[in-house]
């Protein structure tokens, strides 16, 4: 990657990406999104079959097959600014649907450690959304990834919540967590209570900004994550990885066959009745 190419976009021969090191064609079907580059090759490792396209810092990318149908992985890192890298140069190579796996912090009554939290749109709290759009702007899954998601965890018979995720760029204070020495602001301790009074299930660090990148390049996005920490009851346990994997490469087939009655019927949307019309 020598050769000098535009500072403004750092794409070099054959579409190479900069920071992925991928290029068109690299990366087949549903693109999941897991933060931690191991839980990247977890992912890949459960696949039927799998190779590795390239590791580059934090993004770790595969390409394979799960239940018969093309699917990817590559890591985004922590917290939007990274994930802003990686679903830019993801789309530059013709990538268009993703599904965020990952891990959260509960903040409601009766939601378990290792529940599994679909995501039907996020509170952003992080600054990479406002250099793409207003804060009023919404940030929102795309509902057939949130229809495959479900039908997901129905046929395994996993533990979900549906509903609203907040995604800090922070994950002490700004989840109403004290800093060094229990350090923290008078606002701090309000973070919670108040998200809990508008009903939002859970804290992240990256889907608003997935989903909003989503809506603006016209893409499909989702984001299903295991409950790690609940915050509700002060308990934390890694666990829920397994499912939430699980949850994602099943969906990648519902959303293959979805995809495929759509094309049969020539349908720009997808609908429960589409496939006997």
């Amino acid at each position: 990657m020598s050769k000098k190419v535009s500072a403004d976009k750092p794409i070099f021969e054959q579409g190479m990406q900069y920071h992925i090191e991928c290029k068109p064609g690299d990366l087949k079907g549903l693109v999941l999104l897991p933060g931690d580059p191991e839980r990247a090759r977890r992912i890949a490792s459960s696949w039927d079959e799998m190779r590795q396209v390239a590791a580059h810092r934090q993004y770790y990318s595969y390409t394979g097959k799960v239940h018969g149908v093309p699917i990817s992985v590559t890591s985004t890192g922590i917290g939007t600014p990274a994930c802003e890298i990686a679903m830019t140069e993801l789309v530059n190579i013709g990538c268009d649907t993703f599904i965020r796996v990952g891990s959260s912090g509960a903040i409601q009554p009766g939601i378990e450690l290792g529940d599994l939290i679909i995501s039907t749109g996020a509170v952003k709290m992080e600054g990479s959304s406002r250099f793409y759009a207003i804060p009023e702007y919404p940030a929102m899954a795309h509902y057939e990834l949130v229809l495959a998601l479900i039908e997901a965890c129905e046929t395994l018979g996993f533990r979900y919540h549906l509903g609203i995720t907040a995604s800090s760029s922070s994950f002490y204070l700004g989840q109403g967590r004290p800093g060094v020495n229990n350090y923290k602001l008078s606002k701090t301790d309000l973070i919670v209570p108040d998200l809990q009074k508008m009903g939002v299930l859970n804290f992240e660090m990256e889907a608003s900004h997935i989903f909003t990148l989503g809506q603006i390049y016209r893409l499909r996005t989702g984001a299903i994550c295991a409950v790690y920490a609940n915050r509700v009851t002060n308990e934390f346990a890694t666990k829920g990885e397994k499912e939430a994997i699980q949850a994602a490469n099943l969906a990648a087939k519902i959303l293959y066959e979805m995809d495929s009655e759509k094309k049969e019927k020539g349908k720009k949307h997808w609908y429960r009745t589409l496939k006997s019309s």
